[in-house]
């Protein structure tokens, strides 16, 4: 377990960036995001994951901390790519001005932070107390890769606009409907991305920070992928493989956890963290490869 120093200096710092950013998207908040800006800001905000990763045995104790921080990291990061198929949806459709979408989308980035802190908190008391817990995490993500798998994308604008219709009847502005719109979005992404850690590691500290990474520099990489998200177009099924194959292992990890270790003779198996974190890089290699030779192949390709 990390220490309380770790824990502050951790977060002090993070906390310290998130105010950068949020500083400098209100300094910038009348000029437009450009592809390079976004481009070097998404590779500086990466590279810190990555340094955070590989650093991380000079102040944990744990052999595994350093795998299960980035397989955490990589998972929350395609969820959140997949969150911004949706944030491009809402802002576009509510056509919200490309001067002020810096700031709608750092404060719905805030608002996600504070929602999987909560979810983490909640999360981590419900495993401690139950260990059964697990076969219902398990599930859910296994239903949430099923959604994903036949997802209707009709049936997500209706819902969408039945909550922007309630709040134009309340008379809210454009930028509040898109702030309440992205927060929904998020507390919606948060149910599927925290039972989702948790079946890579238990360990708080690692679920908070892998959270955190993959939501700094969303707000770059929103503006660096917004032309280029049509073509990746197996992003959701490469999610469904993943989380179904997290929420298996979940099942079995709770099967160990209440002391069933076979079923119907067949040993369980403990699936490694190693095992884990080599799906997950295939299953998003394998996606991206897939998505970019399909849309390059039926000249789909953004210019």
């Amino acid at each position: 377990m990390e220490s309380t120093t770790t824990w502050l200096l951790t977060l002090g710092i993070l906390s310290l960036v998130i105010v950068f950013d949020l500083t400098l998207a209100i300094i910038r908040r009348n000029k437009e995001t450009t592809m390079t800006e976004a481009g070097i800001w998404t590779v500086i905000y990466v590279a810190a994951a990555i340094a955070f990763g590989i650093l991380m045995p000079n102040w944990t104790t744990d052999a595994n901390a350093q795998k299960e921080f980035f397989a955490g990291w990589l998972t929350e990061y395609a969820l959140s790519v997949d969150n911004i198929f949706v944030f491009v949806i809402i802002l576009s459709r509510l056509q919200v001005e490309k001067t002020k979408q810096q700031l709608v989308l750092l404060l719905g980035i805030i608002i996600a932070l504070v929602l999987r802190g909560g979810f983490i908190a909640a999360g981590s008391a419900i495993i401690e107390k139950f260990s059964g817990a697990f076969f219902i995490f398990g599930a859910f993500l296994i239903f949430t890769a099923y959604r994903l798998l036949v997802e209707d994308e009709g049936e997500e604008e209706w819902k969408e606009d039945r909550l922007v219709t309630f709040l134009r009847s309340k008379g809210a502005t454009t930028f509040v409907i898109a702030l309440v719109s992205l927060g929904f979005t998020d507390l919606v992404f948060a149910l599927d991305s925290i039972p989702a850690i948790f079946g890579i590691t238990r360990d708080p500290y690692i679920v908070v920070c892998a959270n955190i990474f993959a939501l700094m520099g969303l707000r770059q990489l929103y503006f660096l992928l917004q032309g280029l998200l049509q073509r990746l177009v197996y992003l959701s099924k490469g999610l469904s493989f993943i989380l179904a194959f997290i929420g298996f292992k979940m099942f079995i990890e709770a099967f160990h956890g209440i002391g069933i270790h076979e079923i119907a003779g067949v040993k369980l198996p403990h699936v490694a963290i190693e095992v884990s974190l080599f799906v997950i890089v295939a299953a998003l290699t394998v996606t991206a490869v897939a998505s970019l030779t399909a849309t390059r192949k039926d000249g789909s390709e953004i210019v």
